[in-house]
């Protein structure tokens, strides 16, 4: 069985899901609710970046195999 990774780490509900995991798991462990919420807020950015590079690297990669 194939995994489509490209398709999973373009998933913002992986991400959102991730930073909540992460927040709460901060707070659980005794850290402050602005920790949590800036640690989110650094997943999420992260998320986007990574959504980015891969489309942007997709859609070189089906230019390239047009021959343009």
């Amino acid at each position: 069985m194939k995994i489509d990774w490209k398709r999973k780490l373009t998933s913002r509900k992986l991400w959102v899901s991730l930073a909540g995991f992460v927040a709460g798991m901060v707070v659980i462990f005794g850290g402050q609710q602005e920790t949590a919420d800036k640690i989110s807020g650094a997943i999420l950015s992260g998320a986007a970046v990574v959504g980015y590079v891969l489309g942007e690297g997709l859609a070189d990669g089906g230019n390239s195999e047009k021959g343009e």
